[in-house]
């Protein structure tokens, strides 16, 4: 059974060495690459991958990249993905997380306005409107 964070990260602290923490919790370890946690928001979302690819305001191309597992993208290319795939905040915080990024913060600044389009449905365009509007990185 799957623990929670704070259970294991004292499992940890705890254990005799590292080989018996690694081999008691190996259940508990994410296994899931990035295509395959994408490929399945992309069919709960049921949008083609084409429609993925101009929402997410990059190319075809890149796209089955990272479908097939021959690219990994970066924290602002997976944003524009969770943008373009329509994801609550609960879903892109999650497959942020996954894929080894840091969360939104709403304490930054450049995350704020990010998930502040992301919460009131804004497209990739008017995000990128709007961090650039405000001297901020745009996503892409």
């Amino acid at each position: 059974m799957p623990h929670e964070t704070d259970d294991l990260r004292q499992a940890l602290m705890d254990a005799p060495n590292l080989q018996a923490f690694l081999s008691d919790h190996e259940d508990s370890f994410s296994h899931e690459s990035v295509r395959e946690l994408l490929g399945r928001l992309l069919a709960k979302k049921r949008i083609s991958k084409a429609t993925l690819a101009r929402r997410a305001g990059m190319s075809e191309i890149y796209l089955h990249q990272i479908f097939a597992g021959r690219r990994n993208p970066s924290r602002n290319r997976l944003i524009c993905l969770c943008i373009g795939l329509s994801a609550s905040l609960e879903e892109t915080q999650f497959l942020l997380k996954q894929c080894g990024w840091a969360q939104l913060y709403a304490k930054n600044r450049r995350d704020a306005i990010i998930l502040y389009g992301m919460a009131h449905g804004q497209t990739l365009p008017a995000i990128n409107d709007a961090l650039f509007s405000e001297d901020e990185e745009t996503l892409c």
